[in-house]
């Protein structure tokens, strides 16, 4: 039996805003295929929560007109902290809500055959190569109801493409800024590294009005080649009242090593999947998730390595801190296929507990169908260590600022992987923020 549910936008509407955004015909007939399936489809089932009643369909604005930001020093002050405004010729595009806002990227970059745009500028100028990698070798439209809706309502996001051969040591960085309650963001952020290629990315969620309730349906597709190397870094902090969907995975290529240091610092509640696929021999993923949940919010945070390709690796390390009344679930899900022989597949997950109220649950799962590897994994779930804090406050340190320590401690191994600094610093000041 299925539900019907009938969202704010039809075919018509759909299609008007395609036309509007001048879309090549291969895009807007995937969006109303979507459409199409999107009734018929099953909502993602997030281990051990139920989000039957979590709002991810149901809004008021598909699009916000925004005014695009004419320099850096227009920045509003919480995303200038984000960016370093002194650095000129920097790889940066800020995105307004669902209005592209601010793009540079080096002239050294442009010769060799980067590109680094909005969405719907590469669908327009670099169309046939967007469509290669668009929903086809990461994730499917038709999955589920989410990943369907977003396919069929997209309103923004940004395509990174470097070319065979070419490695980039500077990060590229992407900001969106929703600084209106009405915006619901549907981004799609597509990185592709060509063969023997090299890129750091990082990206930054930020909200700046307090109080909204939209919807965030955020798909991440990354595409490593045969030898190449990504560094996906990202800080989401989207305020309470955002119910958020956010869906990162990558596919390894031989050789290639894909690497994610994410810090999901969500006010709403979320559901974070983040899946890397080691197709090619050799292959690594490495995954680092920082999490901080507070108030009454709900978070469910899967990570999942597949190993396909032989001698490929995998580690996952995810550490959450949880306090008030919140939630917070780890699944890990470490997977080797049959024929993945000599894997090593690794994974720990641990939870600090603040508060009486506060749940944490960290959820370790290996599937084996291969003899002749190596896999092992580890969780725990507590409060802070008296130990620890009584070593700290014989040396005259305050309780408080003795569990200030302790918990920026216990985070420090994902915040520390962040490769932009200021980015990083960021993120530490969102998690004093949180756990104040």
């Amino acid at each position: 039996m299925t539900t019907e549910i009938k969202l704010p936008l039809d075919k018509g509407a759909v299609s008007s805003f395609s036309k509007e955004m001048n879309e090549p015909a291969w895009f807007a007939e995937l969006r109303l295929k979507a459409l199409d399936h999107f009734a018929e489809l099953p909502m993602p089932k997030p281990d051990k929560t139920k989000i039957d009643k979590w709002n991810f369909t149901q809004f008021n604005q598909h699009t916000v007109k925004s005014t695009p930001f004419s320099s850096l020093a227009d920045l509003p002050e919480a995303v200038k902290a984000l960016v370093d405004t002194d650095v000129k010729n920097q790889n940066l595009y800020i995105q307004r809500n669902q209005t592209p806002a601010f793009l540079s990227i080096s002239e050294e970059l442009k010769s060799k055959g980067v590109i680094f745009t909005d969405l719907f500028t590469a669908a327009k100028e670099h169309g046939d190569l967007l469509k290669k990698y668009y929903m086809t070798q990461a994730i499917n439209a038709d999955e589920h109801r989410l990943t369907a809706l977003h396919a069929a309502l997209v309103n923004g996001g940004v395509f990174l493409y470097v070319p065979k051969n070419v490695e980039i040591t500077e990060p590229i960085q992407a900001v969106f800024v929703q600084d209106d309650a009405e915006a619901n963001l549907f981004n799609h952020v597509l990185v592709v590294a060509e063969d023997n290629s090299a890129v750091p990315y990082v990206e930054n969620y930020i909200s700046t009005v307090e109080e909204s309730n939209t919807l965030a349906n955020i798909l991440t597709e990354v595409i490593a080649g045969a030898n190449a190397r990504v560094q996906y870094g990202a800080v989401d902090s989207l305020e309470k009242g955002v119910t958020v969907y956010v869906n990162r995975r990558g596919v390894a290529g031989r050789d290639a090593r894909i690497e994610w240091a994410l810090g999901l610092m969500n006010e709403g509640n979320t559901i974070s999947d983040n899946t890397t696929n080691l197709l090619g021999d050799g292959s690594i993923g490495d995954t680092k998730t920082v999490v901080v949940g507070r108030g009454e919010q709900n978070g469910n945070f899967t990570t999942k390595v597949v190993h396909f390709g032989k001698h490929t690796l995998a580690n996952i390390l995810k550490h959450g801190v949880v306090k008030d009344s919140a939630t917070v679930i780890f699944n890990g899900i470490g997977k080797i296929e049959h024929g993945a022989s000599k894997s090593d597949a690794e994974q720990t997950s641990r939870v600090l507990m603040l508060s009486e109220k506060a749940r944490g649950d960290a959820n370790p799962m290996l599937l084996i169908d291969e003899d002749d590897v190596m896999a092992g994994h580890a969780a725990s779930v507590g409060r802070v260590d008296p130990i620890q804090l009584y070593y700290l406050m014989s040396r005259g340190i305050s309780k408080t600022e003795a569990e200030r320590l302790v918990i920026h401690g216990f985070l420090a191994p994902v915040v520390n992987e962040l490769p932009i600094e200021h980015v990083k610093a960021q993120l530490t000041e969102v998690i004093e923020r949180k756990v104040r």
